[in-house]
């Protein structure tokens, strides 16, 4: 189908603006303040989707706290500690960088808790697939970078990669409106906790704010991660975690052509073995 072959390619292109979107939007808020708002907002959206499509709210107990664990780690650890570590001073390019490692850790732990096969040439496309990050990003990183902002983008890491395994494992069954909602309730009240816990509840609304939680919410927490659930439920969590080699490198192109940020022959280069890689996951495990 049309829709399988494309999907994988428009979530790396909708989730790598992620990045441009928090440049736009963190110089007006706190992190977690504006994650939670972010996240309560979106779970409203996705109920009333599910309740114009007539589709279950009430999926009971045993789901809604399936989709609280799955929430907390994808969007409170990972988000959070994305976020974060750019309040810091992170730059974009190293906090994706790290969290590009999640793939190499899905595929290796996939093979043990989900009992997936990871394929020699799987393998080597994930390497490669690293090797391309590094390329592209390498210039950017600096020693000017604070230990506990690097600290928010390990456990990021360690929610992404987390919460690909727990989705696969346990959250195929569940309804994908109302499950994503929950976990956006979930992880919004964690956040909102953490703001309050930090006093770093500022938010100054203006039009550039606006315009970038619009853009967040609309097609980041609504559009991307709904396709990330149905990529996940649709297909092996190795080949959809590779997916995330994509991500810096089209970060990368889009600076490129709306800042004009510089990408050198190195990173053209990393770009390129980058997607090689990518492509031998994904056609190794169809």
């Amino acid at each position: 189908m049309r829709l399988t072959r494309f999907a994988p390619y428009l979530f790396v292109l909708l989730w790598s603006t992620g990045f441009v979107g928090a440049k736009y939007g963190l110089p007006y808020a706190d992190p977690f303040i504006f994650l939670s708002v972010r996240v309560f907002i979106a779970a409203f959206i996705l109920f009333i989707i599910a309740r114009l499509l007539k589709t279950k709210i009430l999926i009971g107990k045993q789901a809604i706290s399936r989709s609280a664990i799955i929430g907390l780690f994808l969007h409170a650890f990972y988000l959070g500690g994305v976020f974060f570590a750019i309040s810091q001073g992170v730059s974009a390019g190293v906090a994706a960088v790290i969290t590009s490692l999640q793939p190499v850790f899905v595929s290796l732990l996939a093979v043990k808790i989900l009992g997936e096969k990871l394929k020699a040439i799987q393998f080597v496309g994930l390497i490669l697939g690293l090797i391309g990050v590094v390329l592209v990003l390498g210039p950017t990183f600096d020693s000017a970078t604070s230990g506990i902002g690097i600290a928010g983008v390990f456990i990021a890491l360690i929610g992404s990669t987390t919460a690909t395994l727990l989705q696969k494992k346990i959250g195929g069954s569940i309804p994908m409106l109302a499950g994503t909602a929950y976990q956006y309730l979930a992880s919004g009240s964690v956040l909102l906790v953490a703001a309050l816990v930090t006093s770093g509840t500022h938010i100054q609304w203006n039009i550039h704010f606006i315009g970038a939680m619009a853009w967040l919410i609309l097609v980041l927490s609504v559009g991307a991660v709904l396709l990330l659930m149905w990529l996940l439920n649709s297909g092996s969590a190795a080949s959809v975690s590779s997916l995330f080699y994509l991500v810096p490198p089209a970060t990368a192109l889009e600076a490129f052509f709306l800042f004009g940020e510089k990408v050198n022959t190195q990173g053209f280069l990393g770009i390129g073995i980058t997607a090689l890689g990518v492509w031998l996951v994904i056609r190794s495990s169809n």
